[in-house]
C-alpha cells in the first residue's frame, strides 16, 4: 500500500494554518510554550543556533570563523545563514533583524 502526499493545496491550507497559529501567540511565554510543543529541542536549538547566527552576522564585526564558535554553530551553517541573509529573495532573518533594531 503505497501513501500519497497531499495535495498542494491541502498543504498550502496547513501551511497557513500553522503561520495563523504562530501570529496567535501574544507573549514570548506563549510562543515559548507553542513552539515547545511544536519542535523538537534539537529543532529548538537550530532555531536558535540560527538566530543567533543572524544576529552576529548583521553586527558586521566578526569572521565567520568567530561567529560560528560564538554560536556554536558549524561554518556551514554561517556560511547558509549569510547566504539566506544576502541572497534570498523572502529575506525573513532582514525582516525580523530590522524590526527589531526599530523597536530598541
Amino acid at each position: 500500500m503505497t501513501t500519497q502526499s497531499p495535495a498542494p493545496a491541502t498543504k498550502d491550507a496547513a501551511r497557513t494554518a500553522l503561520l495563523d497559529a504562530l501570529l496567535s501567540m501574544q507573549t514570548r511565554e506563549e510562543m515559548a510554550a507553542y513552539l515547545a510543543d511544536l519542535c523538537t529541542p534539537a529543532e529548538l536549538r537550530a532555531f536558535t543556533e540560527r538566530w543567533q547566527v543572524a544576529r552576529l552576522l548583521d553586527g558586521g564585526d566578526k569572521s565567520y570563523r568567530e561567529i560560528a564558535a560564538e554560536a556554536g554553530a558549524s561554518p556551514t551553517t554561517v556560511v547558509r545563514v549569510a547566504r539566506y541573509l544576502k541572497d534570498m529573495p523572502h529575506q525573513g532573518y532582514r525582516i525580523a533583524l530590522d524590526r527589531i533594531a526599530s523597536a530598541d
